[in-house]
């Protein structure tokens, strides 16, 4: 048996509503404006030919309901509220109604953002990764089985902070719709159970500071919620 240099961590996992089992987290991908409003108040156009995508590590993985701490080298953190897709199949190089077929379930998520690394990136034309790719930065309500959700169509998500509404809009809002995105993004990578797609945040993202407590909503999903500690 090959021997570890230090100890390694399992995958990280995230339960699944009303079962015992939960579903390990592999790789985390994340689609770029695909909401036209928010799009428009980061100053940009969304583009139509094709979704685009970043990543997390699956290391950035945290569950809902814990604290986390203000994350080192950003004074503007921001909020992201997203539905998420949970793939259940493999899948690669499929059709619409193939991709479909694979979907496990959705959660509710957070893409948790230090903006000012993102936006100075962005402006150098840089990767992303120093804004996006941030410890504990992907937090995941439980996963409702695809099943029981049902079709994607007019569930209102939104997100508060300290009881105030900041995101209100509707997943018939998605600029590219989930069956969309798998088949899409099943073109580059050979999709697998514990692939994780966060779809995008509607307008409204903003910063958070120590003490907010965020509270993401999509009807029928089990809410998601997170409280900012200080600074470590």
């Amino acid at each position: 048996m090959t021997q570890s240099l230090f100890p390694s961590p399992e995958w990280p996992t995230i339960a699944v509503k009303g079962e015992t089992a939960v579903y390990p987290i592999h790789r985390i991908f994340c689609v770029g404006r695909n909401y036209a409003a928010h799009a428009a108040e980061m100053g940009v156009e969304v583009d139509r030919e094709a979704p685009f995508y970043f990543t997390k590590s699956a290391l950035a993985l945290h569950r809902s309901g814990e604290a986390v701490a203000y994350p080192p080298g950003t004074a503007n953190f921001h909020y992201e509220m997203e539905l998420v897709i949970a793939i259940g199949a493999p899948v690669f190089k499929a059709d619409r109604a193939a991709a479909a077929a694979a979907i496990f379930g959705y959660a509710c998520g957070l893409d948790m953002t230090r903006r000012d690394l993102q936006l100075d990136a962005r402006a150098k034309q840089r990767p992303w990764d120093l804004g996006k790719d941030v410890e504990e930065s992907c937090v995941l309500a439980p996963i409702t089985r695809a099943g029981q959700f049902g079709a994607i169509g007019p569930q209102r998500i939104h997100l508060t902070v300290n009881g105030e509404v900041r995101q209100d809009a509707h997943l018939s809002d998605l600029i590219w719709q989930v069956d969309e995105i798998v088949s899409h993004l099943s073109g580059f990578y050979h999709l697998q159970p514990g692939d994780i797609v966060m779809t995008g945040t509607p307008a409204g993202v903003g910063p958070v500071v120590p003490g907010d407590v965020i509270i993401g909503a999509i009807d029928g999903l089990e809410p998601v919620s997170l409280e900012i500690r200080p600074a470590e």
